[in-house]
């Protein structure tokens, strides 16, 4: 499956993209989209998304196991909550 990624702030600064598409296997999860993401743009990422939260087709997560949609967005931390 095709899913478009967005990055936002330190994130896209990490990826050095606003945006990407990833392929994952249908079906594929938030836990499944985090490895890949850890593993194409390393530690810097990783550490953004250990503190970050994922808006899955406009639904904040971050639980591992929800299903990925078509689009999904890194969100890092934000200031005052």
């Amino acid at each position: 499956m095709s899913v478009q990624v967005r990055y936002f702030a330190a994130a896209a600064e990490v990826a050095d993209c606003d945006e990407e598409t990833v392929l994952l296997p249908l079906g594929a999860t938030v836990g499944q989209l985090r490895a890949e993401l850890s593993h194409r743009h390393g530690p810097g990422m990783e550490a953004v998304m250990a503190s970050g939260s994922f808006l899955v087709d406009s639904v904040v997560s971050r639980d591992p196991a929800r299903p990925v949609g078509a689009r999904v967005d890194v969100l890092p931390p934000f200031a005052g909550g």
